[in-house]
């Protein structure tokens, strides 16, 4: 009698320590695939996602037309010459993403944040030379007495075009394009701001 306690003794032993090896065989695979999911579901930013941003170039976001007049008067022993010249123009604000730094996108819990290049006039050359014209002219100018009112014009209409609230609204603009980009690209959680241009 005591040798069959013994053996149905170990027997149960036996039995409730499979148990317990299975349940917590069960416990752990379930842990591994939970995480396994977890990481098979996480999104993060790649170095070709990166580059394919890059790539995209300038990107505009507020364009502004804007139309100067400008003259100067040369002074003459008998008679005053005059040069007045219309010159229109379009200066365009937005971003050069090929000045996209890496360290300025990154992934924190589910959002991603992206510090983008600042906001500038994309091209200095915004007069429309072609469609700039004499209004009105007297005596003979030189090439340099052109070229300085070019100058002027072209400081004048940045004086225009290139204020706060310009800057502010392409700002406005742009944060909400990237954002659809990157919604698109499968991040639903995105967090924009833009670096501040140096001084010039």
């Amino acid at each position: 009698m005591t040798i069959k306690r013994t053996i149905k003794f170990y027997a149960l032993c036996a039995l409730l320590l499979i148990i317990v090896l299975f349940v917590l065989w069960q416990h752990l695979r379930s842990t591994t695939l939970f995480s396994a999911h977890i990481e098979e579901n996480k999104i993060d930013i790649t170095p070709q996602q990166i580059t394919s941003i890059k790539e995209i170039g300038q990107w505009e976001f507020l364009s502004i037309s804007e139309e100067e007049l400008v003259d100067t008067t040369r002074k003459g022993i008998f008679s005053d010459d005059h040069l007045v010249r219309i010159y229109k123009g379009t200066l365009r604000l937005g971003i050069d993403l090929k000045e996209l730094s890496e360290q300025n996108v990154f992934i924190q819990n589910d959002t991603l944040f992206m510090t983008l290049p600042p906001i500038k006039l994309l091209d200095e050359h915004f007069i429309d030379e072609a469609n700039t014209r004499s209004f009105h002219e007297t005596g003979k100018w030189k090439p340099a007495d052109r070229e300085r009112m070019y100058q002027k014009a072209q400081l004048m209409m940045k004086q225009r075009a290139l204020t706060s609230e310009n800057y502010q609204n392409a700002k406005d603009y742009g944060e909400s394009q990237i954002t659809d980009l990157m919604n698109n690209m499968g991040f639903s959680h995105v967090v924009i701001t833009f670096e501040e241009a140096s001084a010039q």
